[in-house]
C-alpha cells in the first residue's frame, strides 16, 4: 500500500528522525532514547526520500513505531520553544509546523494500519497473528 507524503511532511520526519537520532537532547527531553526506537528511527530514515510503500502490516507497525519516536520529540521540541521563547517567536512557530505535518502523517500510518488490519481479516476469515502481519503482502 501506499503513503503519500507531501514534500513538508517528509522534510519535517526526515528533520525530526535526524535531530532524534543526533541525541540533540535538550534540558525538556534528557531522557535517553530506548534503544529499540533509535533503531526504528534508523530503519525510517532511508525510506523517507518520496513515497512510502508498505507492503504487510508488520512493516505498517515498524514504520508507525518509528514515526511516533519522532513525533514525540517534535512535542517535546515544539513545547520548549513555546515555552523558553514566545508561542509567536520564529522558532516556535517553525517547531509548531515540523510537528504538525509530522502528526498528519502519523494520523494517516494509524488509518492504513486499521484498513489494512480489516482487509486482512475479511480475506483471511480470522484475525491478524504475527505470521500473518509478516506473510500477507499488499501490493502497491
Amino acid at each position: 500500500m501506499v503513503l503519500h507524503c507531501n514534500y513538508e511532511e517528509l522534510k519535517a520526519l526526515r528533520d525530526g528522525a535526524r535531530a532524534f537520532l543526533e541525541g540533540s537532547v535538550t534540558d525538556a527531553q534528557a531522557v535517553a532514547a530506548p534503544p529499540e526506537d533509535r533503531a526504528r528511527v534508523e530503519g525510517l530514515v532511508p525510506l523517507l526520500e518520496g513515497t512510502l510503500s508498505i507492503r504487510t502490516l508488520k512493516e505498517q507497525r515498524r514504520v508507525r513505531e518509528a514515526v511516533d519516536a519522532v513525533v514525540a520529540y517534535l512535542r517535546a521540541e515544539m513545547e520548549l520553544f513555546v515555552t523558553t521563547t514566545h508561542p509567536a517567536s520564529e522558532g516556535a512557530v517553525a517547531a509548531y509546523f515540523d510537528f504538525a505535518h509530522a502528526l498528519s502523517v502519523q494520523h494517516r500510518i494509524v488509518e492504513l494500519g486499521s484498513e489494512m488490519t480489516a482487509l486482512v481479516e475479511v480475506v483471511t476469515g480470522r484475525s491478524v497473528t504475527d505470521d500473518v502481519s509478516a506473510s500477507f503482502v499488499f501490493p502497491d
